[in-house]
């Protein structure tokens, strides 16, 4: 199922281009619809190309989604996505496909579903292993409201072992709830799949007897006549296939209640189509298990799925990013480095994940150190409670999570880690605006979560040498210490010694008198630049390394109070932010003086270059000189 390899052009008439809405592809057949199927491989992979995006995933659901949407009738029924990465053909049969080369860019379209933007998107998915509780949802809804629409979800198997997952089948198989899970197995997450789940699935693809079986199904199903029966005879069929066929664990889904198919080709469009058909009209449960390829139909992708699972543009011919390289070092890069050297040094640490072993920067600490790196799957929650055990047993383990999944495990940091004040450090990458992913991915909220911990510490460094630093310092100090750091380069890449920093105490980059910038994390940079602005508008501004988010540094925040303005600059929300904990340190002082506090609105904010984002937002070095200017000007207190 390869792309074809004569010459051919998006110009050229097209099925894809009469298609304007799913009822359209009622009307094709299945030859059409496989046609359809390589005409939407090839305009993802040009677009992409360009834009970047989420490639391998997308291109193995191709035929998922499109025997979906030729058998519902959409948007009465619904298609619910978990993660949503993989929706790319959904966009293009659900009239986007005039606006699909603005995919993932600044005020076009987003990456993933998102209800605001069509109404064939059910739910704005983003985070693994929540369709389940979502579709579980709607089924109860058409129960209670005794209406007929049919409710689909779509879930990789990485997601199905999650937690939020498994809890959703329990109820879902408990209330025999009348909805379809398509499971995509694809054999692969971000990272490779880890797990007891995942060795189950790679039985049921192994076993001969179970093949066998779904071999026999796929006659019966081609022969026709039996629907009026099909639930039996698909229960009973499927059921003792599990039990006395050879493979007794595979029977996990029929013991949670739900009639579970034999595996079936997720890129064979009849197969999938005839089984859709038959499991729709069942009244409870049903899910059907569909075998696909990561990157199908493009032989890069398949070659390499873990880095065409997001990629920035490439050449479409030959795979190759095209992306042009910037001097320097990443923060994730300066975070593995960092950690693999304290490593070295301390056998006690060990490294944690969750199915993000390549996008933490745990790669080179894997090889170094196998026995002490875990990857426990898409599961934040278990990741962070088996910190708390390892640092209860004397080891010192360091959770590297992106900010956004961190958000999961908010009750594990407080209640198994925090509340016994165990050694655990957090490494939240990703921290702040990241990107072409949007709102269900910019790291908004640790700032927030982390400083409302007891016993937390938190800090926020500026550069990647700050970083390592932090990241000597957290395993030094002990207790639980939470890390944030952005999705960015930093053009010094000099070799550097980390230093022990001092808890709660911030740097002074830059004397002044009329204001005074407290800046935290990548927004030094930034207020370094804006106070070279201020300077040519005749204002002379203070810039301060903060550091430390918690604690904060009392004393550079009383002697910012001397200046006529307090001005605090954060990357992350201003509900429960740092600024908000300069207001309540300037309060408790008694230090009354005008304040501005910047950072990310009450609000979530869409996708884009982060540079544009950040302008946006005014949180660009220009922004914080006009914020700064104004809010002195308004206030006549200048002198």
């Amino acid at each position: 199922m390869m792309l074809p390899t004569q010459e051919t052009t998006l110009a050229e008439a097209r099925i894809l281009d009469c298609i304007k809405s799913p009822a359209d592809l009622h009307l094709l057949t299945e030859g059409e619809l496989g046609i359809l199927a390589s005409e939407i491989r090839e305009q993802i992979i040009d677009t992409t190309s360009r834009t970047g995006g989420h490639v391998a995933s997308s291109l193995g659901a191709v035929e998922l989604i499109l025997a979906c949407h030729s058998v519902l009738d959409m948007p009465q029924d619904k298609l619910v996505f978990d993660v949503g990465h993989q929706s790319y053909a959904h966009k293009l049969v659900t009239g986007r496909l005039d606006s699909f080369d603005t995919l993932r860019s600044y005020h076009g379209l987003s990456g993933f579903p998102r209800p605001s933007e069509s109404p064939y998107d059910a739910h704005p998915s983003g985070h693994a292993s929540d369709s389940l509780s979502v579709a579980s949802g709607f089924a109860k809804a058409k129960l209670m409201r005794n209406t007929d629409e049919k409710i689909v979800t779509i879930i990789g198997d990485a997601a199905l072992a999650g937690g939020m997952a498994f809890e959703a089948l329990n109820y879902i198989g408990t209330e025999q709830l009348p909805m379809v899970i398509v499971l995509n197995d694809n054999e692969m997450s971000i990272s490779r799949n880890v797990g007891a789940l995942m060795k189950h699935f790679g039985n049921i693809r192994a076993n001969n007897a179970y093949r066998t079986t779904r071999e026999d199904l796929q006659e019966r199903l081609e022969s026709g006549g039996w629907f009026s029966n099909a639930f039996a005879e698909l229960g009973r069929r499927t059921k003792d296939s599990m039990k006395h066929m050879f493979l007794p664990d595979a029977m996990i889904y029929e013991q949670l209640g739900i009639v579970c198919t034999p595996p079936i080709d997720g890129h064979d469009i009849h197969e999938l189509r005839a089984m859709l058909k038959l499991v729709l009209e069942m009244d409870g449960p049903v899910l059907v298990h569909a075998v696909t390829k990561k990157g199908a139909g493009y032989e890069p992708a398949m070659a390499d799925p873990e880095r065409f699972h997001g990629v920035g543009p490439f050449d479409k011919e030959t795979g190759e990013d095209l992306a042009i390289g910037t001097a320097g070092i990443s923060y994730t890069q300066a975070f593995g480095r960092a950690l693999v050297a304290e490593a070295q040094r301390d056998e006690r640490i060990v490294a944690i994940t969750a199915a993000m072993e390549g996008g933490t920067g745990l790669k080179a600490f894997h090889r170094e150190f196998p026995d002490r790196f875990i990857d426990v799957g898409i599961a934040e929650e278990q990741a962070v409670g088996m910190a708390s055990g390892l640092a209860a047993a004397g080891m010192k383990p360091v959770v590297a999570l992106y900010s956004t999944f961190m958000q999961r495990a908010v009750d594990q940091m407080i209640v198994d880690v925090a509340l016994p004040d165990l050694d655990v450090v957090f490494a939240l990458d990703r921290a702040g605006i990241v990107g072409s992913d949007g709102p269900t991915h910019h790291g908004a909220f640790d700032l927030a979560f982390a400083r409302m911990v007891p016993h937390m510490r938190v800090l926020a460094p500026s550069s990647a040498s700050e970083l390592a630093s932090a990241v000597h310092t957290a395993l030094a100090i002990g207790g639980p210490v939470a890390i944030r750091y952005p999705r960015a380069t930093d053009v010094d890449c000099r070799d550097y010694e980390p230093e022990l920093l001092e808890v709660g105490r911030a740097a002074v980059l830059r004397e002044g008198r009329d204001a005074a910038i407290l800046a935290f994390g990548r927004m030094v940079g930034n207020a370094l630049d804006a106070a070279e602005l201020l300077a040519e508008r005749g204002i002379s501004a203070r810039v301060v390394d903060m550091r430390w988010v918690k604690p904060l540094d009392a004393e550079a925040i009383a002697e910012a109070a001397q200046t006529r303005l307090v001005v605090t600059v954060e990357e992350g929300a201003i509900s429960g932010g740092a600024g908000e904990g300069v207001l309540d340190e300037l309060s408790a002082k008694g230090l009354y003086v005008p304040t501005l506090v910047m950072g990310l609105p009450d609000g979530f904010v869409m996708q884009g270059k982060p540079e544009l984002l950040l302008e946006e937002l005014g949180l660009d070095a220009e922004g914080i000189a006009h914020a700064v200017s104004s809010k002195l000007a308004r206030f006549h207190i200048t002198e």
